[in-house]
């Protein structure tokens, strides 16, 4: 899936007018680090499609865009939330920095929280992760300060979750099963907090982890 680039007379409708946050690539042919960051904007416009929309503007062809946005180098990323300017940065990106760029103003699924949202919550005292991975893997590296509970006991030991020092968040390693048993817990009347991502996305952003010996 190629990006698409939109010139000025498409601006209003792809970005302005857009339900979905929008990553304008800001490019010119000349641009050699614009080619170089390329593969790198294309990986990201697959991953989040239908959460986000990957555009680009060529500075030349689109004079008055780049002039009233004021882009001063290329290549610089733009992300337009609800048709305004909320956030920018300049220079050859990898795809998880793109993706850091856009992820605070992504759809999320009720009750999702992410790693570093997790962390503060911590430290503040408000939240108690809770594990719900096999006893192995939860005994060879876990969040600190996570209890146990495996996912498949969750929903027979709500009055336990609901009993401790903060309000329990849950994490798988990946995500899908904690967020999946997240939204079942909704529908029933009993919102639980989730970590998205799980507990790769925690260790994808270095945070501390506990390892008992």
């Amino acid at each position: 899936m190629a990006v698409p680039e939109i010139n000025e007379q498409e601006f209003e409708r792809e970005v302005l007018r857009s339900e979905l946050p929008v990553l304008i690539d800001f490019t010119a042919t000349w641009c050699g680090p614009c080619k170089t960051v390329a593969p790198e904007v294309d990986a990201l416009a697959r991953e989040l499609e239908g959460k986000a929309k990957v555009v680009k503007v060529d500075i030349d062809r689109s004079k008055r865009i780049a002039t009233t946005l004021r882009i001063q180098a290329v290549p610089t990323f733009m992300v337009f939330h609800r048709g305004r300017p909320v956030a920018a940065e300049q220079g050859v990106l990898n795809r998880k920095q793109l993706r850091e760029l856009l992820d605070p103003f992504l759809p999320r699924a009720e009750g999702a929280i992410r790693a570093p949202e997790l962390a503060q919550l911590i430290r503040e005292g408000q939240v108690v992760p809770v594990d719900t991975r096999e006893a192995p893997a939860y005994g060879r590296a876990h969040i600190p300060g996570a209890v146990h509970i495996p996912i498949e006991e969750i929903e027979g030991r709500l009055a336990e979750l609901h009993m401790l020092a903060g309000a329990p968040v849950l994490y798988c390693r990946s995500g899908d099963k904690s967020k999946d048993v997240a939204a079942k817990l909704a529908e029933e009347g009993v919102p639980v907090a989730f970590l998205e991502g799980g507990f790769l996305s925690w260790e994808a952003e270095a945070l501390p982890i506990e390892r008992p010996d």
